[in-house]
C-alpha cells in the first residue's frame, strides 16, 4: 500500500513542476513506484493546465497534438473520470486551441449521464467561441439553463463575451442586466461588444459608470477609440488612466502608440515610450511593432530601426512595421536589405509584408527587383496576390514608362483588374501623358467606384497637359452630373505653441 507522506510528497512536487517535460518525468517516476493514483493523475493534468495558461502553447501542431494526446491518455489511465477530471482536460483542450476535441469531450461528459458544475460551461464556451458557432453557443445557453447555472457569474460573463464576439449586443446587453452583481469581468465583456460593434456612445458611458476599472477596463476603452480614428479621444483617455497613476498594460499602451502614429504625435509617443523604459516594461514583439510604426510614421526612421533591432522577439508584424517605414521613407534598398534577413531569419511573410517591399522599390524606381519580387510571391512566398499588390506593380510599371506591361498585367488579373490595378495605371499615364490608355483606365475606375471623383481630376489635368480642352470641358460636365461622385478634399495640419 502506498505511503501517505510519499503521495502528498509527489502532488506537491507536481504542483511546482514549470515545464511538461517536468511534469512527464514525474509522471514516469509514479508509473515504477507504483504511485499512479486518481489524485495524483487529476494532479498532473491540473498541472498540464497551469502551464500552458502560463506560457503560451507553440502554435506547431505537431507539438499540440503531442501535448493533447499525451493528456488523453492521461485521462483514459483514470478508471471513473468525475466531472474535474472533464472539466480539465477540456480546459487544455481549449487553451491548445484544439475547440473540436473540447466540444467532443463534453459530448461524453454528458453521455455519461455526469452532471456539468459551474466550471464546465465556461471551458465549453470558450471553446465554441473559437469555432465562431453561434447555434452552438445558444445550445449551450439553453443547457446552462436547464442544469441552473447560468446565474452563477463564470457562465454568464462566458455568454456575454461569446454574445459580444457574435454582434448579438441587445443579448449580451439583456444577460448583463439580468445579473445582480455584475463583475469586472461582465462590464469588459459588454463594453467590448459595444465596442465592435461601433456604439461608442454606449461604451463609454457604462464605462464610466463602471464602480471599479482594472488595467483591461481601460485598454479595451483606449482600444476601443483608437480602433474608431478617434484618436485624440484615445491619447486624452490614456492621460486620464496615468493622471490616477493606474499602470497601463499593453494593450493600453500599443493603442496610444497608435493612436499617436495617426496623428503624427511624436511628443506624446515619446512621452509614452519614456515611460515603457522608466519603468522597465519589456518590450515584446507586440509593443516594439506599436514603437517601431509611430516613429516611422512620425519621419523618425533611424529611431524607430533602434527599437526594431533591440526587440528580440520579433514577429511578422514587428518586421512589417519596419518595411513599410522604409518603404513610406523612399528607402528601397534598406526594404530589400531588411527583406532579406527576413527570410533568412525563418519569419514568414504575409500580404503586408510584400506590399511593403512592392511600395518601397516603386518609391526608389527599383522596377527590376520589384517585378521579381512580385512573381515570386505565390511560387517561393506562398502569398496570394491581392488588387493592392497588382495596383502597386500597375502603378510602379506606368511610372517606369511600361504602360504596355502595366496593361497586359492588368488584364491578366483573376478579377480582370479592381479599382487598385486600374487606378494604379492611370495615374502613371497622368505622368506619361498617355491619353488612349488613360481614358480605358478611367472607365474602369468609374464602373468599379462611381463615387470616386478623384478619377475626374486625373483625367481633367492630363486633357488640360494635352491641351484637349473640349475632353476638358466634358469631363468637368461628367463631375457635375454624377451626384455620387465625391471630391477627395486636401487638408494639412500644423501645430503652434502646442495648439493644432
Amino acid at each position: 500500500m502506498m505511503n501517505q507522506g510519499m503521495r502528498e510528497s509527489r502532488l506537491e512536487v507536481i504542483k511546482q513542476c514549470k515545464s511538461i517535460g517536468e511534469v512527464q518525468q514525474i509522471h514516469a517516476q509514479s508509473i515504477t513506484t507504483d504511485v499512479n493514483t486518481l489524485p495524483i493523475l487529476n494532479s498532473i493534468l491540473s498541472a498540464l493546465t497551469s502551464i500552458l495558461t502560463s506560457q503560451k502553447p507553440n502554435s506547431d501542431s505537431t507539438c499540440c497534438n503531442s501535448i493533447s494526446n499525451y493528456a488523453l491518455s492521461l485521462f483514459h489511465s483514470i478508471p471513473n473520470p468525475t466531472t474535474f477530471s472533464f472539466n480539465t482536460l477540456i480546459r487544455i483542450h481549449t487553451l491548445l486551441l484544439s475547440p473540436l476535441r473540447a466540444l467532443h469531450l463534453f459530448s461524453s461528459l454528458r453521455r455519461l449521464s455526469l452532471p456539468p458544475d459551474f466550471h464546465t460551461f465556461p471551458f465549453v464556451l470558450k471553446a465554441c467561441a473559437q469555432l465562431s458557432s453561434l447555434s452552438l453557443a445558444q445550445s449551450l445557453h439553453s443547457q446552462a439553463l436547464k442544469f441552473g447555472l447560468l446565474p452563477h457569474l463564470f457562465s454568464l460573463n462566458s455568454l456575454i463575451r461569446l454574445y459580444s464576439i457574435h454582434h448579438r449586443v441587445h443579448d449580451a446587453h439583456k444577460l448583463f442586466y439580468e445579473t445582480s452583481h455584475p463583475d469586472i469581468i461582465s462590464y469588459n465583456a459588454l463594453i467590448h461588444g459595444l465596442l465592435i460593434t461601433r456604439q461608442i456612445s454606449l461604451a463609454r458611458q457604462l464605462f464610466d459608470q463602471m464602480p471599479v476599472k482594472d488595467e483591461i477596463s481601460w485598454g479595451t476603452m483606449i482600444a476601443g477609440y483608437n480602433h474608431l480614428k478617434l484618436c485624440h479621444q484615445a491619447i486624452q483617455l490614456f492621460n486620464q488612466m496615468m493622471d490616477l497613476k493606474i499602470k497601463p498594460g499593453n494593450i493600453a499602451l500599443v493603442s496610444v502608440l497608435s493612436a499617436c502614429a495617426q496623428l503624427g504625435e511624436l511628443e506624446q509617443g515619446s512621452i509614452v515610450h519614456d515611460f515603457i523604459k522608466r519603468n522597465t516594461i519589456r518590450v515584446d514583439s507586440y509593443l516594439a511593432t506599436g514603437l517601431v510604426d509611430l516613429y516611422a510614421k512620425c519621419g523618425c526612421v533611424e529611431t524607430a530601426r533602434d527599437v526594431f533591432e533591440s526587440c528580440t522577439d520579433k514577429d511578422v508584424f514587428t518586421w512589417n512595421a519596419m518595411l513599410v517605414g522604409f518603404a513610406i521613407h523612399g528607402e528601397g534598398s534598406m526594404v530589400l536589405e531588411y527583406f532579406s534577413r527576413m527570410i533568412a531569419e525563418g519569419a514568414k511573410p504575409d500580404g503586408v509584408t510584400l506590399l511593403g517591399v512592392l511600395v518601397g522599390c516603386s518609391h526608389a524606381g527599383l522596377v527590376r527587383e520589384a517585378r521579381k519580387v512580385f512573381y515570386e510571391m505565390e511560387s517561393v512566398y506562398g502569398v496570394a496576390r491581392e488588387g493592392k499588390h497588382y495596383g502597386c506593380m500597375a502603378d510602379m510599371l506606368a511610372r517606369a514608362g511600361l504602360i504596355e506591361e502595366a496593361v497586359e498585367m492588368v488584364k491578366g488579373m483573376p478579377s480582370g483588374g479592381d479599382v487598385f490595378a486600374w487606378g494604379g495605371l492611370l495615374g502613371g499615364c497622368r505622368i506619361h501623358g498617355n491619353v488612349e490608355v488613360a481614358k480605358k483606365a478611367a472607365k474602369q475606375v468609374m464602373e468599379i467606384k462611381p463615387e470616386d471623383g478623384g478619377v475626374y481630376s486625373v483625367m481633367a489635368n492630363i486633357y488640360a497637359h494635352t491641351e484637349q480642352w473640349d475632353d476638358l470641358v466634358k469631363v468637368r460636365r461628367s463631375l457635375s452630373a454624377n451626384k455620387r461622385a465625391k471630391k477627395i478634399t486636401g487638408c494639412s495640419l500644423i501645430r503652434l505653441n502646442h495648439d493644432t
